[in-house]
């Protein structure tokens, strides 16, 4: 109801009807008005004596004695008849009543008072109304006074009483006129105020429709509100602001959808705060570094989400200039921060930028590392070979004995810096992805029965020279099915190499090493097992670094390089293998590594290596 009561066609249809009450009101009410003036003035006129009754009158006030005259005025006044006339008073100059009609005709006593306007007739004042209105006995009554006069002077009044009933009868009838009218005109007013308000809203409601669809989302309603008037220029330039604003709302959108899949697909994570320091915006990349639900950190002060006790507020970050890092176990996280300024200049949000450093670090670290060691491994061969350099100069050189012996240190240590610098090569061209390949394939039960009778002979032939030793024994278990494999022969031999010179080296006298190959699914698994020290548990993920030596003492000993473990890795990766180690620690190990084997129909099992 209320809304109806404020609506603007309530309001329209009020306004217009009370419109036409006031001024059918006003006109009804001037009209009446004057309609009552019209008969008090025609019926002043019609209860004036006529002159010629006046002048008998003026003669029976002038002759007072004069019977024939008292008896001609007293006649006129009582033969004078009206349907309005209630009573005629005839007064002298004096304020003397002479005769009234009512005492003539015997209905009451004759009239005795002489009211003020008479009065002011009598004295011929200005002040005197010939026609008044008053309250009498039977209601309103209209009273005309005429002065009578003899010449300019005036010598009585005669005073005639009358009803205002027919002039109120008629104004009534009049009244009734109008309201009746009147009612007709608000119903009318009220019909036409309905149209008219209808023709004014009718469009604001569908501009109010479209606005709302507008709001809702919706720019695909237009009005068609044809015109030129202002409503309709109205609806014109509602039309063109809800396609501005489909437009700049498809840009918006399609802004927010770019920003958004930048944000997404961004690998540094990116964090938007306001200006209290609440995040309004995660991207996945930080959202995984943090570990957080991306909808339930939204609200939450960055300095929580980030684990940052010691910064209290957005002033805090502000005043961190230099990116800082985060260690977040995994990952070792960089911490940039951005401010956005509003154009007075204040600051209302932070960007803060994620960028894992992790492997950075590692890669830094590893640089280091990789210098020292290979300054430690190259010093050490060339502090021997300039000792004995020195040595021999001094005059060692002299005595032939220890002249062979120094020569032979000098060429062992000379080989070992060569075989280290071609390690390095190696690795060097793995690294860059230069290194030249030549895959084949091979049968690789051939090339490991190839590369056992090699080491037989050199563990036999080390046997004979250090005959009061027990013998290291190599155990196959190698399958007579053929297992081949597409890859270079010389690079996979070099890691069988590899593998079997450190199984040696660690392996204690006497003791035994295991070979076994065989298919563990669609890949060929080759296994070699020492009896040696084993490796801790700790240090099982690092053996295939480079210069990593569990043993550093022993191996150095025994002329490694440190770089074997990480070059057979490297190579088994490029061919799309894996290599890994099992060990434990005072029992031995075993390492490992996995090819893809060929099946191909064509491959005749009794093809043999090829020693060359």
């Amino acid at each position: 109801m209320s809304k109806t009561l404020q609506s603007i066609r309530f309001r329209l249809s009020l306004v217009f009807v009370l419109f036409f009450i006031i001024l059918f009101e006003s006109v009804g009410i001037f009209f009446v008005h004057q309609i009552e003036s019209s008969d008090l003035v025609s019926f002043g006129d019609r209860l004036t004596l006529p002159s010629y009754m006046s002048s008998e009158v003026v003669n029976a006030i002038e002759h007072p004695n004069d019977s024939q005259a008292q008896k001609e005025m007293n006649q006129i006044v009582d033969k004078f008849d009206d349907k309005m006339v209630d009573n005629i008073v005839v007064y002298d100059n004096q304020g003397k009543v002479l005769t009234d009609q009512n005492s003539l005709e015997g209905k009451k006593a004759r009239t005795k008072r002489l009211d003020t306007n008479t009065k002011l007739a009598l004295k011929e004042s200005s002040a005197f109304k010939k026609v008044r209105t008053n309250d009498g006995e039977k209601g309103q009554e209209v009273i005309v006074t005429t002065p009578l006069k003899k010449g300019k002077r005036v010598v009585g009044a005669v005073v005639v009483y009358g009803s205002l009933h027919a002039i109120y009868t008629n104004a009534r009838r009049v009244m009734w006129l109008f309201i009746l009218g009147g009612v007709l005109t608000v119903l009318a007013a009220i019909y036409l105020g309905w149209i008219l308000s209808r023709t004014v809203t009718r469009p604001i409601e569908q501009i109010a429709k479209q606005t709302a669809a507008i709001t809702a989302g919706d720019y695909a309603m237009v009005n068609k509100i044809a015109g030129s008037n202002e409503i309709s220029t109205l609806a014109q330039s509602v039309n063109v602001m809800s396609q501005k604003i489909a437009s700049s709302t498809e840009m918006i959108s399609n802004e927010k959808n770019r920003l958004y899949s930048v944000l997404h697909h961004m690998a540094d994570g990116v964090l938007l705060t306001d200006a209290r320091g609440r995040l309004t915006i995660i991207n996945q990349a930080a959202s995984n570094y943090l570990k957080v639900n991306e909808y339930e950190a939204l609200g939450q002060p960055v300095f929580d989400i980030l684990d940052l006790p010691e910064y209290q507020s957005i002033r805090d970050l502000i005043k961190t200039k230099k990116p800082f890092t985060m260690d977040l176990g995994e990952r070792i996280i960089e911490i940039r921060i951005s401010m956005i300024k509003d154009p007075s200049g204040m600051i209302n949000s932070l960007i803060l930028i994620l960028h894992d450093v992790t492997i950075q670090l590692k890669t830094e670290a590893d640089r280091k590392t990789f210098v020292s060691n290979v300054s430690h491994e190259l010093r050490t061969p060339l502090t021997s070979v300039t000792s004995y350099v020195e040595a021999l100069m001094e005059g060692a050189k002299n005595d032939p004995e220890i002249l062979d012996n120094f020569l032979g240190v000098i060429q062992n240590e000379t080989d070992r810096m060569s075989r280290m610098v071609e390690d390095l090569l190696e690795l060097s061209r793995i690294d860059r992805g230069t290194l030249k390949v030549k895959t084949e394939l091979v049968n690789l039960n051939s090339m490991l029965n190839f590369v056992l009778n090699r080491f037989d002979m050199i563990l036999k032939t080390d046997h004979e020279g250090d005959g009061h030793l027990p013998p290291l024994k190599i155990i196959r278990h190698i399958p007579e099915s053929e297992l081949w494999v597409d890859v270079d022969h010389d690079k996979v031999m070099q890691v069988m190499d590899n593998l079997l010179n450190n199984a040696v080296k660690y392996s204690p006298d006497g003791g035994t090493i295991e070979v076994s190959l065989e298919k563990v699914n669609d890949r060929a698994q080759v296994s070699i097992t020492d009896q040696g020290l084993g490796i801790p548990q700790k240090d099982l993920k690092q053996v295939f670094n480079r210069f990593f030596r569990v043993d550093k003492s022993r191996s150095r000993s025994l002329g490694g390089t440190g770089l074997g473990l990480a070059i057979s890795k490297e190579v088994i990766e490029a061919f799309g293998g894996k290599i890994w180690v099992e060990s434990k620690e005072g029992v031995g190990s075993t390492f490992r590594f996995d090819l893809a084997v060929v099946e191909d129909e064509l491959l005749s099992s009794d093809k043999q290596w090829d020693d060359d």
